[in-house]
Parts: C-alpha cells; sequence; structure tokens
C-alpha cells in the first residue's frame, strides 16, 4: 500500500451515484466490458482498462449526482449499439470528429453521459 491510497489504484476515481447499482453495474459491464461486481454495503469497483468507476447507491444526504464521462473503446460503433440496446437514450449518433476520434454520446438509463470514443487510424 502506497502512502495515501490502495496499491493499484488511480489517483483520480469517478464515482457514480444511482438508485439502481446492480442495473447500472450491469450496464456498465456488458457496454464497455468493465469487470468487477455491485457489493452489498459499499461501492461497486469497476475497473474498464486501466480506470476504475465507483457505482454507489445515492440514497442518503449525497442524494444522486449525474457524471459526463468521455470512455475510449475498440469500437465505438458497437459500444454505442449496446448502450442503446440497454435502455441508453442517443443524443449523438456515432460520427467522425475533426480531431481524430469516432464518437458517440448517449444518456444510459439513470442520467449519466457517456461520450464513447475510438481513436481512427492516423490520427495524432
Amino acid at each position: 500500500m502506497s502512502d495515501f491510497k490502495p496499491d493499484g489504484w488511480p489517483t483520480l476515481i469517478p464515482r457514480l451515484f444511482s438508485p439502481d447499482v446492480a442495473g447500472a453495474v450491469a450496464f456498465i459491464k456488458h457496454v464497455f466490458g468493465a469487470t468487477g461486481e455491485a457489493r452489498a454495503a459499499a461501492p461497486a469497483e469497476l475497473r474498464i482498462g486501466e480506470a476504475m468507476v465507483m457505482v454507489s447507491d445515492g440514497a442518503g444526504p449525497r442524494g444522486e449526482h449525474r457524471a459526463f464521462l468521455y470512455v475510449y473503446v475498440p469500437d465505438a460503433d458497437a459500444a454505442h449499439a449496446k448502450a442503446v440496446a440497454r435502455g441508453a437514450r442517443t443524443i449523438e449518433a456515432p460520427l467522425d470528429t475533426p480531431y481524430g476520434d469516432r464518437r458517440a454520446m448517449v444518456e444510459d438509463p439513470w442520467g449519466n453521459i457517456w461520450q464513447i470514443a475510438t481513436r481512427t487510424r492516423g490520427a495524432s
């Protein structure tokens, strides 16, 4: 263990709050290939590649908060399709950006916004 954080954990970890932790965890695992599980009485700790995201129950004094996350995946079109199949609403259909990402944007069933991107070949 390091002096200030658990070994293997990044310094910054996004945390989502949801009234349906199990559903949000299932969505993130299905769409983004995350690993990890929902846990009773503790936040879910999910890994997406080298990144980590926590998912917690929105009940209590913290309430629910929405997030806006940018996630790189191997295939933005496929991840977008998976998100929509799991109830996400398309905000931006997959498109090629001038800065080299193929990107889509969805709102998940809990109100979080996900920009889903794949770096295109030859982009700098």
